[in-house]
């Protein structure tokens, strides 16, 4: 046994790992492992990062107005080795945090918006009426400069279209929407009763369509030529917006074409009480399922029918834990962070859910780090080839392995040959240690050197 190696993950191997997205192609389902993109570089991308409300738009309370410091979020992505983010859309002028059920709610005023208020006359916040039919420079110059600073860094960013939670959770929600009729001079003459709000995400008013397929071409308009670019239609809108969502989806590919470039679009859980099957049944490219079928537990393996982004957002709203990044990882999914950050949108939030944000954010990096060590486009789940049942595996070349709890787990060579390295990771120390390498051939029982009953264990075919 070899002495144990604190090992400072990242350094040169990061850089020399990741190719800038300007020298690559924009991000495509692979034809080699579907459940992964690829860049066109012959390489698997692994996608695996933190997120959070107000990383395009500003959110404050008018007692403490701030403006989002994006180059220090993107620095706090990059501490971790993230490179991934939802870049999020909020459709209302406000966010009324009670809707969160959180015990001091604030009003948080959010903007800009992607259309210029120019009234004339007021709407219902004081400040000039939207008008519909003109585009606000400020928020596309704005969408597309983050879009490039995370290209910078080797950030892809999905571009969130629509937001769906805050139309129904937020008090007030609809009153407070650039199409409530009272905050625009565009005659949108819609019905106004609680009950007919969501129709705006629904293929109800033409009128309605006919703006915002405006706005999703204005956006891709934007950004197209950049390459670190995917597109997610809503966040967690209700369900009877599918087909509308369906629609969307293939307005953009079809604009896309158009253009000559294809960026992959996602589809998210709908909540409340939306199927994973409509995500699976969507045209979309990638999707993040809700929890049903155990996506926060025991997470079924990727079979490659979508790219599946796994999101806390999604299976708990605000929560999630390390053991949860390893399983999503080791079954071939992407897993990424709803994370609060400075907690000036959603303060307490932390506490208020007893979690530790540290070890989710870290161990999502070491999963990077493994994900670009190994030759992960050739990586299948196989839940068979490990007693854990946690494992991505390369049959007789790679096999990369969890040991959730236990720090023992038996791994079937019978169809390997020849000497194989092998490496420990503890995930909650970040200690790597070599062991002594074994031979192929036989199911062989290893066990890991640490103390906490959790381990990660990477067995490869030596040189």
């Amino acid at each position: 046994m070899k002495s144990p190696l604190l090992i400072a993950f990242f350094g040169t191997l990061w850089v020399g790992c990741n190719t800038s997205h300007q020298e690559q192609e924009p991000l495509r389902v692979s034809d080699i492992n579907p459940r992964y993109f690829t860049d066109g570089s012959g390489k698997a991308v692994y996608l695996t990062g933190s997120h959070t409300w107000n990383n395009l738009v500003d959110m404050h309370t008018a007692a403490q107005p701030d403006t989002f410091n994006f180059q220090a979020y993107l620095d706090f992505m990059e501490s971790y080795h993230h490179n991934f983010m939802r870049l999020w859309a909020w459709e209302l002028f406000n966010w009324n945090t009670s809707g969160n059920n959180e015990e001091d709610p604030k009003i948080h005023q959010v903007g800009p918006h992607p259309w210029e208020r120019i009234g004339p006359g007021n709407a219902v916040d004081g400040k000039p009426k939207f008008d519909l039919t003109k585009f606000n420079p400020d928020y596309f110059e704005r969408l597309r400069q983050r879009v490039l600073a995370a290209q910078e860094r080797n950030i892809y960013v999905a571009i969130m279209l629509f937001e769906g939670w805050g139309l129904q959770f937020s008090p007030d929600a609809f009153m407070n929407h650039p199409f409530y009729p009272m905050n625009n001079i565009n005659e949108m003459e819609l019905d106004t009763a609680a009950d007919r709000r969501l129709e705006i995400h629904e293929l109800v008013h033409d009128k309605v369509l006919e703006i915002q397929e405006a706005y999703v071409k204005k956006i891709i308009e934007t950004v197209h030529d950049l390459n670190n670019v995917l597109y997610e239609i809503s966040n967690e809108n209700h369900p009877p917006s599918s087909e509308w969502q369906y629609h969307m989806i293939n307005l953009i590919k079809d604009y896309e074409k158009e253009l000559g470039t294809q960026h992959p679009v996602g589809m998210t859980f709908q909540y409340k009480g939306g199927s994973n099957q409509t995500l699976f049944d969507s045209p979309a490219e990638w999707i993040s399922p809700n929890a049903e079928g155990g996506y926060r537990d025991d997470p079924p393996a990727a079979d490659g029918k979508k790219v599946i982004i796994t999101d806390t957002d999604h299976l708990w709203g605000i929560g999630g834990n390390r053991q949860w990044v390893w399983k999503s990882f080791l079954r071939g999914m992407y897993p990424i962070f709803m994370d609060p950050y400075d907690e000036k949108v959603l303060e307490g939030a932390y506490n208020a859910r007893n979690m530790d944000a540290e070890m989710i954010r870290k161990n999502m990096g070491y999963t990077m780090e493994y994900a670009q060590k190994m030759d992960l486009i050739h990586m299948v789940p196989d839940t068979v080839v490990s007693s854990s049942k946690y494992c991505l595996a390369n049959k007789g070349t790679e096999y990369l392995v969890y040991i959730p709890e236990g720090n023992s787990v038996e791994l079937n060579l019978s169809e390997a040959n020849g000497d194989f390295n092998v490496e420990w990771f503890e995930p909650a120390t970040g200690t790597k240690e070599e062991d002594t390498p074994i031979e192929g051939g036989t199911t062989i029982q290893l066990t890991a050197p640490f103390s906490s009953g959790e381990a990660v264990l990477y067995v490869k075919a030596g040189d």
